[in-house]
């Protein structure tokens, strides 16, 4: 079956897309996976680049977001607005991330505390095979810096800065993401910018 909604003037492609959204998610609430393949579509990359900022590795992003558009579908029919579906599903990328970063650190920390109490004398080892001091600097070391740098902001910092600063998403978007005030969210994104500007001051002058 086709989901379509044509344009009759030249200046409302916005409200057509987001009237076909809500087509699609409609459809899709119906069991109609041609429907949500295409909401996957359009929103897939988006959502690898929010996770990917919470979590600086890609794999990880990628099985995150899988995961995000496989509970997304199951929980469809939970959602009253179809025009509310990215704000919708970047939650649930957003809960996924943090969930996913705070499990790996509890394992993180379980495996350093591991390796400093080695089962015989002489049997420590370093955490992920050694290779710390081998670290060098990359040619994109400020791209490096700077993620790292936002992956250091406390939670809620992180979150508002990543999804406002730098997915552009509305703080109206954002506060209903975080399940916050609008203002909360802006005092969250002015104090992550802060806080980037100390951390990186010695590369931005």
């Amino acid at each position: 079956m086709s989901y379509s909604v044509k344009s009759e003037a030249p200046g409302d492609s916005d409200a057509v897309a987001e009237a076909q959204e809500v087509i699609w998610v409609q459809a899709a609430q119906g069991g109609d996976l041609t429907a949500f393949s295409r909401l996957v579509r359009i929103y897939e990359r988006q959502a690898v680049a929010v996770a990917y900022r919470f979590l600086g590795n890609a794999a990880d992003a990628a099985d995150v977001v899988q995961e995000a558009f496989l509970r997304a579908f199951r929980k469809l029919d939970q959602l009253d607005d179809g025009a509310r579906f990215r704000s919708w599903l970047m939650r649930i990328v957003t809960n996924l991330s943090l969930n996913f970063r705070r499990g790996r650190k509890r394992s993180e920390a379980a495996q350093l505390e591991d390796a400093f109490e080695p089962e015989a004398p002489g049997d420590w080892k370093a955490p992920g095979g050694g290779g710390w001091a081998d670290r060098s600097a990359s040619s994109d070391e400020l791209k490096t810096r700077i993620d790292e740098a936002i992956r250091s902001l406390p939670e809620n910092q992180r979150a508002a800065l990543i999804l406002f600063s730098i997915e552009g998403l509305p703080q109206k978007d954002v506060a209903e993401i975080l399940g916050c005030s609008v203002e909360l969210v802006k005092w969250n994104v002015f104090q992550a910018r802060k806080k980037l500007k100390e951390l990186l001051a010695d590369m931005i002058g």
